[in-house]
């Protein structure tokens, strides 16, 4: 069974930086393309980055291009998700997700396995 925990979250202002990390246990790892998701109240969860199993691609929507980086450390087993120049609607949890393939996808119903999430909350 692999596991997924992630940290880092917090009460940020707008303009403010934060970086959240997924530590992932399973020996396999390095294979999975890992995504991180945001879901606000009310709303469907969103897509926010996605990197390739060995981290040289990376994939981000629109929403957050330029503004959010995702890495992983393979032999520390863990993703991070930097996220700069917060805005009020960053606002969300965060969760990070691992796919067994190896295609970027961008629907939670394509990953695998989840963590419990983390809360930013960004204040003005």
């Amino acid at each position: 069974q692999v596991q997924l925990v992630e940290s880092g979250g917090g009460l940020v202002q707008v303009g403010d930086s934060l970086t959240l990390s997924c530590a992932v246990n399973g020996r396999t790892f390095s294979s999975y393309v890992m995504g991180w998701f945001r879901q606000a109240p009310g709303k469907e969860r969103e897509f926010v980055a996605a990197i390739s199993w060995s981290g040289g691609r990376t994939y981000y929507p629109d929403s957050v291009k330029g503004r959010f980086i995702i890495s992983r450390d393979n032999a520390k087993n863990t993703v991070y998700l930097q996220l700069n120049s917060l805005k009020l609607e960053d606002t969300a949890v965060y969760y990070c997700a691992a796919d067994r393939t190896t295609l970027f996808r961008t629907m939670p119903e394509n990953y695998d396995y989840w963590g419990q999430g983390t809360q930013v909350t960004v204040s003005s």
